[in-house]
Protein backbone atom coordinates (compact mmCIF):
# COMPACT_ATOMS: atom_id res chain seq x y z
CA UNK A 1 0.00 0.00 0.00
CA UNK A 2 1.58 3.47 -0.72
CA UNK A 3 1.92 5.59 2.03
CA UNK A 4 1.40 9.34 0.33
CA UNK A 5 3.47 12.67 2.30
CA UNK A 6 1.01 14.23 4.85
CA UNK A 7 1.35 18.71 6.11
CA UNK A 8 -0.63 20.69 8.34
CA UNK A 9 -4.45 21.15 7.23
CA UNK A 10 -3.93 24.58 9.13
CA UNK A 11 -1.00 26.57 11.04
CA UNK A 12 -0.51 26.65 14.40
CA UNK A 13 1.28 28.92 16.84
CA UNK A 14 3.38 28.24 20.14
CA UNK A 15 5.00 30.48 22.46
CA UNK A 16 7.53 30.48 25.15
CA UNK A 17 10.65 30.68 26.84
CA UNK A 18 13.82 29.57 24.91
CA UNK A 19 15.87 27.18 27.69
CA UNK A 20 18.95 28.39 26.72
CA UNK A 21 18.78 31.80 25.90
CA UNK A 22 15.99 32.93 28.08
CA UNK A 23 14.11 34.59 25.02
CA UNK A 24 10.43 34.67 24.67
CA UNK A 25 10.14 32.69 21.30
CA UNK A 26 6.92 32.45 19.30
CA UNK A 27 7.05 29.59 16.30
CA UNK A 28 4.47 28.61 13.81
CA UNK A 29 4.04 25.83 12.50
CA UNK A 30 2.70 26.09 8.37
CA UNK A 31 1.47 23.77 5.59
CA UNK A 32 4.38 22.75 3.35
CA UNK A 33 4.41 21.37 -0.60
CA UNK A 34 5.13 18.05 -1.45
CA UNK A 35 8.82 17.01 -1.09
CA UNK A 36 9.53 20.19 1.15
CA UNK A 37 10.59 18.48 4.55
CA UNK A 38 10.97 20.27 7.80
CA UNK A 39 12.24 23.72 7.29
CA UNK A 40 12.63 26.39 9.86
CA UNK A 41 12.47 30.22 8.89
CA UNK A 42 14.02 32.91 11.34
CA UNK A 43 11.59 35.97 10.42
CA UNK A 44 13.22 38.00 13.09
CA UNK A 45 16.49 38.04 10.23
CA UNK A 46 16.76 40.50 7.48
CA UNK A 47 15.58 38.35 4.43
CA UNK A 48 14.19 35.66 6.61
CA UNK A 49 16.40 32.57 6.11
CA UNK A 50 15.91 29.43 5.80
CA UNK A 51 17.20 26.51 7.91
CA UNK A 52 16.64 22.88 6.79
CA UNK A 53 16.34 20.09 9.21
CA UNK A 54 19.56 18.21 8.45
CA UNK A 55 22.59 16.31 9.96
CA UNK A 56 25.01 18.23 7.67
CA UNK A 57 23.43 21.89 9.36
CA UNK A 58 24.20 20.52 12.98
CA UNK A 59 27.44 22.63 14.58
CA UNK A 60 26.58 22.35 18.02
CA UNK A 61 25.08 19.04 20.63
CA UNK A 62 26.09 19.95 24.11
CA UNK A 63 22.77 20.85 25.63
CA UNK A 64 20.40 19.88 22.49
CA UNK A 65 20.59 19.98 18.62
CA UNK A 66 21.85 23.70 17.27
CA UNK A 67 21.47 23.94 13.24
CA UNK A 68 23.40 26.42 11.15
CA UNK A 69 22.30 27.65 7.24
CA UNK A 70 22.79 31.00 5.15
CA UNK A 71 24.35 32.16 8.52
CA UNK A 72 21.34 31.84 10.72
CA UNK A 73 20.81 29.38 13.73
CA UNK A 74 17.83 27.69 15.22
CA UNK A 75 18.55 25.57 18.09
CA UNK A 76 17.30 22.92 20.81
CA UNK A 77 14.51 21.54 18.21
CA UNK A 78 14.33 17.88 18.88
CA UNK A 79 11.09 17.98 21.03
CA UNK A 80 9.73 19.58 17.94
CA UNK A 81 11.27 17.25 15.03
CA UNK A 82 10.00 14.62 17.02
CA UNK A 83 6.23 15.14 17.19
CA UNK A 84 6.27 16.29 13.60
CA UNK A 85 7.47 12.61 13.00
CA UNK A 86 5.79 10.77 15.28
CA UNK A 87 2.17 12.92 14.50
CA UNK A 88 3.03 11.60 10.40
CA UNK A 89 4.10 14.43 8.89
CA UNK A 90 6.01 14.98 6.33
CA UNK A 91 6.24 18.58 4.76
CA UNK A 92 6.25 21.74 7.23
CA UNK A 93 7.42 25.10 7.57
CA UNK A 94 8.36 26.47 10.58
CA UNK A 95 8.79 30.23 11.86
CA UNK A 96 10.57 31.00 14.44
CA UNK A 97 11.34 34.08 15.87
CA UNK A 98 14.60 33.46 17.96
CA UNK A 99 17.02 30.96 17.84
CA UNK A 100 16.14 28.79 20.14
CA UNK A 101 12.71 26.79 20.09
CA UNK A 102 10.61 27.30 23.51
CA UNK A 103 11.08 24.39 26.10
CA UNK A 104 7.76 24.35 27.63
CA UNK A 105 7.41 21.31 29.83
CA UNK A 106 10.59 19.76 28.13
CA UNK A 107 8.55 17.08 25.93
CA UNK A 108 7.12 17.09 22.74
CA UNK A 109 3.24 17.44 24.35
CA UNK A 110 2.38 20.81 23.51
CA UNK A 111 4.05 20.28 19.49
CA UNK A 112 1.72 16.86 19.46
CA UNK A 113 -1.50 18.59 21.11
CA UNK A 114 -1.19 21.45 18.15
CA UNK A 115 -0.99 19.08 15.31
CA UNK A 116 -3.94 17.62 16.38
CA UNK A 117 -6.05 20.72 17.02
CA UNK A 118 -4.55 21.89 13.71
CA UNK A 119 -5.09 18.39 11.61
CA UNK A 120 -3.23 17.07 8.68
CA UNK A 121 -3.66 17.53 4.93
CA UNK A 122 -3.02 14.11 2.53
CA UNK A 123 -0.88 15.02 -0.37
CA UNK A 124 -0.61 13.49 -3.61
CA UNK A 125 2.93 11.97 -3.72
CA UNK A 126 4.21 9.28 -2.55
CA UNK A 127 6.18 9.26 0.59
CA UNK A 128 9.70 8.38 0.73
CA UNK A 129 11.43 6.21 3.48
CA UNK A 130 14.92 5.72 4.46
CA UNK A 131 14.89 1.89 5.04
CA UNK A 132 17.36 0.09 6.86
CA UNK A 133 18.29 -3.12 4.39
CA UNK A 134 21.37 -3.78 6.02
CA UNK A 135 22.99 -3.25 10.27
CA UNK A 136 24.32 0.43 10.32
CA UNK A 137 26.26 1.35 13.80
CA UNK A 138 27.78 3.95 14.99
CA UNK A 139 29.83 4.39 18.22
CA UNK A 140 31.39 7.13 20.70
CA UNK A 141 34.17 5.72 22.34
CA UNK A 142 34.81 8.28 24.65
CA UNK A 143 31.10 8.57 25.81
CA UNK A 144 30.07 5.08 25.31
CA UNK A 145 27.23 6.17 23.13
CA UNK A 146 25.95 3.45 20.51
CA UNK A 147 23.32 3.46 17.93
CA UNK A 148 22.38 0.43 15.95
CA UNK A 149 20.14 0.65 13.07
CA UNK A 150 18.99 -2.44 11.49
CA UNK A 151 16.25 -4.10 9.04
CA UNK A 152 12.91 -3.66 10.51
CA UNK A 153 9.05 -2.79 8.46
CA UNK A 154 8.00 0.02 10.59
CA UNK A 155 9.78 2.65 12.76
CA UNK A 156 10.67 1.18 16.17
CA UNK A 157 12.89 1.79 19.21
CA UNK A 158 14.85 0.63 22.31
CA UNK A 159 16.93 2.83 24.29
CA UNK A 160 18.67 2.13 27.40
CA UNK A 161 20.62 4.54 29.85
CA UNK A 162 22.52 4.24 32.25
CA UNK A 163 24.10 6.70 34.89
CA UNK A 164 26.53 6.71 37.74
CA UNK A 165 23.61 7.24 40.14
CA UNK A 166 21.67 5.53 43.03
CA UNK A 167 18.35 7.04 41.90
CA UNK A 168 18.94 6.64 37.58
CA UNK A 169 21.21 3.71 36.82
CA UNK A 170 20.13 1.71 34.10
CA UNK A 171 16.51 2.13 32.54
CA UNK A 172 15.13 0.68 29.34
CA UNK A 173 12.24 1.89 27.19
CA UNK A 174 11.24 0.65 23.61
CA UNK A 175 8.86 1.49 21.22
CA UNK A 176 7.10 -0.78 19.27
CA UNK A 177 5.75 0.85 16.10
CA UNK A 178 5.92 4.77 15.49
CA UNK A 179 2.42 4.84 15.63
CA UNK A 180 2.34 4.86 19.25
CA UNK A 181 4.30 7.76 19.49
CA UNK A 182 0.93 10.00 20.38
CA UNK A 183 0.37 7.72 23.66
CA UNK A 184 3.82 6.30 24.76
CA UNK A 185 6.66 8.63 23.79
CA UNK A 186 4.92 12.52 23.19
CA UNK A 187 4.56 13.35 26.97
CA UNK A 188 7.91 12.51 28.58
CA UNK A 189 9.77 15.30 29.93
CA UNK A 190 13.64 15.71 29.66
CA UNK A 191 15.56 15.45 32.96
CA UNK A 192 18.02 16.69 34.85
CA UNK A 193 20.33 15.95 38.05
CA UNK A 194 20.03 18.70 40.97
CA UNK A 195 23.64 19.32 41.16
CA UNK A 196 23.76 20.19 37.39
CA UNK A 197 21.40 23.59 37.60
CA UNK A 198 23.22 25.68 39.30
CA UNK A 199 26.54 25.11 37.81
CA UNK A 200 24.73 25.48 34.38
CA UNK A 201 22.47 28.71 35.76
CA UNK A 202 25.64 30.28 36.79
CA UNK A 203 29.31 28.63 35.24
CA UNK A 204 27.98 28.03 32.06
CA UNK A 205 25.20 31.19 31.38
CA UNK A 206 22.74 28.28 30.16
CA UNK A 207 19.38 27.46 30.88
CA UNK A 208 18.70 30.82 31.34
CA UNK A 209 14.78 30.32 30.30
CA UNK A 210 14.54 26.84 32.14
CA UNK A 211 12.83 26.01 35.69
CA UNK A 212 12.03 23.57 38.20
CA UNK A 213 9.04 22.50 35.65
CA UNK A 214 10.34 22.37 32.47
CA UNK A 215 12.14 19.17 33.35
CA UNK A 216 12.11 15.98 35.93
CA UNK A 217 14.93 17.03 38.69
CA UNK A 218 16.83 13.99 40.11
CA UNK A 219 18.70 14.38 43.50
CA UNK A 220 20.81 11.28 43.80
CA UNK A 221 22.65 12.57 47.13
CA UNK A 222 21.38 13.56 50.90
CA UNK A 223 20.40 17.40 50.61
CA UNK A 224 18.95 19.79 52.87
CA UNK A 225 16.07 21.20 52.39
CA UNK A 226 17.47 25.11 53.46
CA UNK A 227 19.44 24.11 50.09
CA UNK A 228 16.21 22.97 48.44
CA UNK A 229 14.72 26.40 49.27
CA UNK A 230 17.61 28.29 47.73
CA UNK A 231 18.07 26.80 44.45
CA UNK A 232 13.89 27.38 43.91
CA UNK A 233 14.49 31.00 44.65
CA UNK A 234 17.56 30.75 42.15
CA UNK A 235 15.08 29.29 39.90
CA UNK A 236 12.07 31.97 41.15
CA UNK A 237 10.18 29.00 42.12
CA UNK A 238 7.96 27.63 44.89
CA UNK A 239 9.88 26.04 47.75
CA UNK A 240 10.04 22.13 46.89
CA UNK A 241 10.78 18.62 48.44
CA UNK A 242 12.53 15.36 47.62
CA UNK A 243 9.68 12.05 46.61
CA UNK A 244 10.98 8.83 48.39
CA UNK A 245 11.66 8.21 44.66
CA UNK A 246 14.84 10.82 44.64
CA UNK A 247 12.57 13.85 42.29
CA UNK A 248 11.51 16.82 43.22
CA UNK A 249 7.87 17.27 44.15
CA UNK A 250 6.84 19.02 41.56
CA UNK A 251 6.40 17.05 38.97
CA UNK A 252 4.23 13.39 38.87
CA UNK A 253 5.98 10.91 36.73
CA UNK A 254 3.65 9.57 34.18
CA UNK A 255 5.34 6.34 33.49
CA UNK A 256 8.19 4.87 35.78
CA UNK A 257 10.75 5.01 32.81
CA UNK A 258 10.02 8.55 31.56
CA UNK A 259 13.51 9.25 31.61
CA UNK A 260 14.53 6.64 29.00
CA UNK A 261 11.05 7.39 27.16
CA UNK A 262 12.79 10.60 26.94
CA UNK A 263 16.06 9.81 25.30
CA UNK A 264 14.21 7.66 23.14
CA UNK A 265 12.22 10.77 22.40
CA UNK A 266 15.11 12.86 21.60
CA UNK A 267 16.65 10.04 19.36
CA UNK A 268 13.24 10.00 17.13
CA UNK A 269 13.76 14.22 16.86
CA UNK A 270 17.33 14.39 16.06
CA UNK A 271 17.20 11.20 13.15
CA UNK A 272 14.39 13.29 11.86
CA UNK A 273 17.43 15.20 10.36
CA UNK A 274 18.14 12.18 8.16
CA UNK A 275 14.94 13.66 6.08
CA UNK A 276 13.00 10.60 5.91
CA UNK A 277 10.76 8.78 7.47
CA UNK A 278 12.50 5.95 8.92
CA UNK A 279 11.68 2.09 8.23
CA UNK A 280 14.11 -0.21 10.49
CA UNK A 281 14.57 -0.78 14.10
CA UNK A 282 16.91 1.82 16.22
CA UNK A 283 19.02 0.16 19.21
CA UNK A 284 20.27 2.69 21.26
CA UNK A 285 22.76 2.63 24.29
CA UNK A 286 23.70 5.73 26.32
CA UNK A 287 22.38 7.90 23.85
CA UNK A 288 22.64 11.74 23.38
CA UNK A 289 22.44 14.40 20.83
CA UNK A 290 25.54 13.98 19.38
CA UNK A 291 26.04 10.01 18.79
CA UNK A 292 22.21 11.10 17.34
CA UNK A 293 23.43 13.40 15.23
CA UNK A 294 26.12 11.74 13.55
CA UNK A 295 24.20 8.00 13.28
CA UNK A 296 21.76 10.27 11.15
CA UNK A 297 24.60 11.03 8.98
CA UNK A 298 25.32 7.63 8.50
CA UNK A 299 22.08 7.33 8.10
CA UNK A 300 21.89 9.58 5.26
CA UNK A 301 24.92 8.12 3.81
CA UNK A 302 23.91 4.57 3.63
CA UNK A 303 20.52 6.04 2.22
CA UNK A 304 22.34 8.22 -0.93
CA UNK A 305 24.91 4.76 -1.46
CA UNK A 306 21.45 2.90 -1.76
CA UNK A 307 19.47 5.00 -3.68
CA UNK A 308 22.84 5.28 -6.16
CA UNK A 309 22.98 1.60 -6.05
CA UNK A 310 21.13 -1.04 -8.81
CA UNK A 311 18.10 -2.31 -8.48
CA UNK A 312 17.75 -5.54 -7.24
CA UNK A 313 17.38 -8.07 -10.14
CA UNK A 314 16.33 -11.26 -9.89
CA UNK A 315 16.26 -13.37 -13.88
CA UNK A 316 13.65 -15.89 -12.45
CA UNK A 317 10.96 -13.68 -11.51
CA UNK A 318 7.81 -13.09 -13.70
CA UNK A 319 8.02 -9.51 -15.49
CA UNK A 320 5.69 -7.12 -14.85
CA UNK A 321 5.28 -5.85 -18.62
CA UNK A 322 7.16 -8.32 -21.13
CA UNK A 323 8.11 -7.06 -24.33
CA UNK A 324 4.54 -7.85 -26.13
CA UNK A 325 2.88 -5.39 -23.38
CA UNK A 326 5.25 -2.72 -23.48
CA UNK A 327 4.89 -2.79 -27.55
CA UNK A 328 1.10 -1.96 -26.42
CA UNK A 329 2.22 0.87 -24.84
CA UNK A 330 5.09 2.23 -26.53
CA UNK A 331 5.17 3.36 -30.57
CA UNK A 332 8.76 1.94 -30.84
CA UNK A 333 9.75 -1.60 -32.79
CA UNK A 334 12.89 -3.04 -33.96
CA UNK A 335 15.36 -1.68 -34.21
CA UNK A 336 14.26 0.97 -31.95
CA UNK A 337 12.64 -0.84 -29.10
CA UNK A 338 15.38 -0.59 -26.22
CA UNK A 339 13.80 -1.77 -23.48
CA UNK A 340 12.97 -6.08 -23.07
CA UNK A 341 10.82 -6.06 -19.76
CA UNK A 342 9.74 -4.00 -16.74
CA UNK A 343 10.47 -5.69 -13.84
CA UNK A 344 9.14 -3.21 -11.13
CA UNK A 345 6.77 -0.05 -11.23
CA UNK A 346 5.82 2.14 -8.53
CA UNK A 347 4.10 5.48 -7.84
CA UNK A 348 7.31 7.65 -9.00
CA UNK A 349 9.74 4.85 -9.74
CA UNK A 350 10.47 1.93 -12.96
CA UNK A 351 12.61 -0.53 -13.02
CA UNK A 352 13.41 -2.12 -16.75
CA UNK A 353 15.65 -4.34 -18.24
CA UNK A 354 17.44 -4.59 -22.04
CA UNK A 355 19.92 -7.59 -22.92
CA UNK A 356 22.20 -6.49 -25.19
CA UNK A 357 23.22 -9.30 -27.76
CA UNK A 358 25.81 -9.37 -30.49
CA UNK A 359 23.17 -9.43 -32.90
CA UNK A 360 22.28 -5.96 -32.57
CA UNK A 361 22.12 -4.04 -36.07
CA UNK A 362 24.36 -0.98 -34.74
CA UNK A 363 27.55 -3.29 -33.82
CA UNK A 364 28.27 -3.66 -37.57
CA UNK A 365 29.38 -0.08 -37.65
CA UNK A 366 29.67 1.22 -33.97
CA UNK A 367 32.43 -0.52 -33.79
CA UNK A 368 33.51 -3.77 -36.54
CA UNK A 369 36.43 -4.05 -34.67
CA UNK A 370 35.75 -3.13 -30.67
CA UNK A 371 31.36 -3.42 -30.27
CA UNK A 372 30.66 -1.06 -28.24
CA UNK A 373 26.74 0.46 -27.34
CA UNK A 374 25.87 4.01 -28.82
CA UNK A 375 25.56 6.14 -25.66
CA UNK A 376 22.90 7.81 -27.42
CA UNK A 377 21.13 4.68 -27.86
CA UNK A 378 21.35 4.14 -23.73
CA UNK A 379 20.31 7.89 -23.43
CA UNK A 380 17.03 6.31 -25.51
CA UNK A 381 16.50 3.53 -23.38
CA UNK A 382 16.51 5.39 -20.15
CA UNK A 383 13.86 7.43 -21.92
CA UNK A 384 11.74 4.64 -23.42
CA UNK A 385 11.87 2.83 -19.69
CA UNK A 386 10.71 6.47 -18.16
CA UNK A 387 7.76 6.87 -20.73
CA UNK A 388 6.83 3.50 -19.56
CA UNK A 389 6.35 4.89 -15.93
CA UNK A 390 4.03 7.04 -17.05
CA UNK A 391 2.00 6.08 -19.56
CA UNK A 392 1.76 2.57 -17.55
CA UNK A 393 -0.82 5.38 -14.89
CA UNK A 394 -2.86 6.52 -18.11
CA UNK A 395 -6.21 4.99 -19.25
CA UNK A 396 -5.82 5.93 -23.04
CA UNK A 397 -3.99 6.44 -25.49
CA UNK A 398 -0.54 8.91 -25.11
CA UNK A 399 2.66 9.44 -25.99
CA UNK A 400 5.65 10.60 -23.78
CA UNK A 401 8.06 13.34 -26.13
CA UNK A 402 11.24 14.10 -24.63
CA UNK A 403 11.85 18.02 -25.00
CA UNK A 404 15.11 18.14 -22.32
CA UNK A 405 17.75 15.80 -21.96
CA UNK A 406 20.45 17.32 -19.11
CA UNK A 407 23.75 16.53 -16.84
CA UNK A 408 24.15 13.12 -19.06
CA UNK A 409 27.18 11.50 -18.10
CA UNK A 410 28.94 7.96 -19.25
CA UNK A 411 30.65 6.43 -16.85
CA UNK A 412 31.49 3.07 -18.21
CA UNK A 413 31.10 1.54 -21.94
CA UNK A 414 28.40 -1.47 -22.74
CA UNK A 415 29.53 -4.09 -24.92
CA UNK A 416 27.69 -7.77 -26.00
CA UNK A 417 26.73 -9.59 -23.21
CA UNK A 418 26.14 -7.08 -21.03
CA UNK A 419 22.90 -6.76 -19.07
CA UNK A 420 21.33 -3.27 -18.50
CA UNK A 421 19.33 -2.07 -15.40
CA UNK A 422 17.60 0.94 -16.20
CA UNK A 423 15.78 3.23 -12.75
CA UNK A 424 14.21 5.95 -13.21
CA UNK A 425 12.62 7.81 -10.78
CA UNK A 426 10.04 11.43 -11.18
CA UNK A 427 11.83 14.10 -9.41
CA UNK A 428 8.44 16.00 -9.13
CA UNK A 429 5.34 15.31 -9.22
CA UNK A 430 3.64 15.50 -12.75
CA UNK A 431 2.02 18.57 -13.76
CA UNK A 432 0.77 20.41 -16.66
CA UNK A 433 1.41 17.16 -19.16
CA UNK A 434 5.33 17.40 -18.17
CA UNK A 435 7.49 14.95 -16.29
CA UNK A 436 10.98 15.49 -15.07
CA UNK A 437 12.52 12.64 -13.77
CA UNK A 438 16.46 11.13 -13.50
CA UNK A 439 17.59 7.83 -14.79
CA UNK A 440 20.49 5.79 -13.99
CA UNK A 441 21.57 2.28 -16.11
CA UNK A 442 23.40 0.00 -14.73
CA UNK A 443 25.31 -3.26 -15.68
CA UNK A 444 25.77 -5.43 -12.02
CA UNK A 445 26.12 -2.77 -9.70
CA UNK A 446 28.27 -0.11 -11.72
CA UNK A 447 26.77 2.90 -13.12
CA UNK A 448 27.11 3.10 -16.90
CA UNK A 449 25.32 6.64 -17.87
CA UNK A 450 22.78 8.58 -15.99
CA UNK A 451 20.42 12.03 -17.03
CA UNK A 452 18.14 13.72 -16.19
CA UNK A 453 14.63 14.10 -18.55
CA UNK A 454 12.08 16.76 -19.20
CA UNK A 455 9.12 14.77 -21.22
CA UNK A 456 5.60 16.40 -22.71
CA UNK A 457 2.95 13.67 -22.10
CA UNK A 458 0.56 14.13 -25.07
CA UNK A 459 -2.97 12.33 -25.80
CA UNK A 460 -3.30 10.81 -29.27
CA UNK A 461 -6.57 11.29 -31.01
Amino acid sequence: MVQKQWTLAHPFTIEGRGLHTGVHVTMTFLPAPVNHGFKFRRTDLPGQPIIKADAYNVIDTSRGTLLEENGARVGTIEHALAALVGMGLDNVLIDINNEEAPIIDGSSRVFAEGIEKAGMAEQDAERKYLVIKEKVAYRDERTGSELIALPDDDFSLNVMISFNSRVLNNQYATLGSIADFRNEIANCRTFVFLHELEFLLKHNNLIKGGDLSSAIVIIDKDIQQEELDRLADLFNHEHVAVKKEGILNNVDLYFDNECARHKLLDVIGDLALTGRHIKGRIIATKPGHGANTMMAKALKKTMIRHENSAPDYDPNAEPILDVMQISRLLPHRYPFLMVDKIIDIRENQITGIKNVTINEPYFQGHFPDEQVMPGVLLVEAMAQTGGLLVLSQLEGKYSTYFIRIDNVKFRKKVVPGDTLIFKLELTSPIRRGIANMRGLCFVGDKVVAEGEFMAQIVKNY
